[in-house]
């Protein structure tokens, strides 16, 4: 109609009835539910092309897309249309993959099931309890295989709704929580890398003042570890050392089970890129740290003269002081990741570092190789190897994920043999994750639901 607004008068029979106890008097004729519903202002066609731009970009968006094709609709409209057709018939899954969601980060979450045979979401649950996730899953006995992360929670409702159901551990969780075994190994080893790389020493003459506070914290911590474990040592309980020491119950745990065991590194620099430069021209003579500033910024450098001109202060310094060099250690992270690369996309000053640790430091390498051979055996599917690794992980500085590895065999050997995995799930919560922000995050859950099931 070229852009031309047009009105569509229906003339619909109305009979009468005359029968006095008929408890309806009035009968008026109906159309085909494919042209024009029962009550409708609008014909079937434009309100299926309303539903489809509510689920598409929501309310307001929609309203204003439907504005510019002339239909005008508020949105308010446009989303009870989404919530009266509301999602598809639910056809019963026997392969799912369960999840959790952020309604708020680290606040408050939900739960997305979905279907992995039919790649498509077909619940969302208010909550990641337990028992919410186990009133569903009763309610679908035919599911043989559920797909989960490694928390317990699913793990948990799962094997009470569906003791029968075949349970498979996420195969990128595993990967991960692997990668996070040997990070943690790495950081209980950080004082024997230290000693390892000849950073162990620190001369408090060589540090900034911002570096000077950190290091007289590091030393507090450090006498509130000597004292705790000194009590330990004497045989006395966890109880007594809180009520002796003052300190809670949660560090005198931690420092017991060698998880603050605490390192001092001095900050990273801006100057880090630029450091073999540096060293060049103050072999050379050029000391002054102005002069060095001006000469960084024609390179690109974008810090401001202090930093500069902290590095010469320690540098000369250091130059008093014989030996007395302050090393600054790599944090763990960096370590982690020097010791997994490949030797050829090493430095040279990493492969040092690196050569210094592996000598030093042997039963970090012997971690290493742990957690290689399990992402090899993940990537593999070698079932057959499950056992001896668990075998060899229980003794070395991995044990406590080999332990986790064991007490979620079934899922974690399903995961090495089975195709099914929660991959899908976790691009289904990205999609919820926009669908979601659109909305600014105030659509309830059954709006989410009718438009994240509705689209698929």
């Amino acid at each position: 109609m070229a852009g031309k607004p047009v009105r569509l008068v229906v003339q619909a029979r109305r009979f009468h009835c005359d029968t006095v106890l008929c408890g309806r008097r009035i009968f008026t004729e109906r159309f085909d539910t494919n042209v024009l519903a029962p009550w409708g202002r609008r014909t079937a066609r434009l309100d299926h092309i309303i539903h489809h731009l509510g689920l598409a970009l929501g309310g307001r968006p929609a309203a204003n897309l439907a504005q510019r094709l002339s239909l005008p609709v508020s949105n308010d409209t446009l989303l009870r249309a989404v919530r009266r057709h509301g999602g598809t018939r639910l056809v019963p899954p026997t392969v799912i993959g369960i999840d959790d969601w952020a309604w708020r980060r680290n606040q408050r979450y939900g739960t997305i099931i979905c279907d992995l045979e039919r790649r498509k979401t077909i619940a969302l649950l208010p909550d990641r309890e337990p028992a919410t996730a186990q009133a569903w899953l009763s309610d679908q006995p035919q599911i043989s295989i559920v797909a989960r992360d490694r928390g317990g929670a699913y793990s948990l409702a799962a094997a009470r709704a569906l003791p029968k159901a075949i349970q498979v551990a996420d195969r990128w969780h595993l990967m991960e929580n692997a990668s996070r075994a040997f990070l943690d190994a790495v950081r209980k080893s950080m004082r024997a890398i230290r000693a390892a790389i000849g950073a162990a020493t620190i001369n408090p003459d060589l540090l900034t003042a911002a570096e000077r506070i950190q290091y007289e914290g590091y030393i507090r911590r450090e006498d509130t570890n000597a004292d705790i474990l000194g009590l330990a040592k004497d045989g006395v309980p966890i109880k007594e050392i809180v009520r002796r020491t003052g300190y809670s119950r949660g560090l005198v745990r931690r420092v017991l089970r060698g998880q603050r065991s605490d390192i001092f590194r001095v900050r990273e620099s801006s100057l880090e890129l630029y450091l073999p430069w540096l060293d060049v021209q103050w072999a050379a003579g050029r000391q002054n740290g102005a002069e060095l500033w001006r000469r960084l910024k024609g390179q690109g450098f974008l810090g401001s003269l202090r930093v500069v001109s902290e590095w010469a202060t320690r540098r000369r310094k250091a130059d008093k002081v014989d030996g007395g060099v302050l090393s600054r250690t790599p944090s763990a992270r960096t370590i982690a990741r020097l010791l997994t690369i490949g030797r050829d996309d090493l430095g040279k000053s990493e492969t040092v570092t690196v050569a210094a640790i592996e000598r030093g430091v042997p039963q970090l390498v012997e971690a290493r190789i742990t957690i290689a051979a399990f992402q090899a055996m993940i990537r593999k599917k070698s079932i057959a190897d499950l056992d001896p690794w668990l075998e060899r992980a229980r003794s070395g500085l991995v044990a406590s994920f080999a332990n986790g590895v064991d007490k979620d065999r079934a899922a974690v050997g399903a995961a090495i043999t089975s195709p099914w995995s929660n991959g899908q799930t976790e691009g289904q919560i990205t999609k919820l994750k926009l669908v979601k922000r659109q909305m600014y995050g105030r659509g309830k859950l059954d709006l989410l639901q009718a438009r994240l099931i509705g689209s698929t």
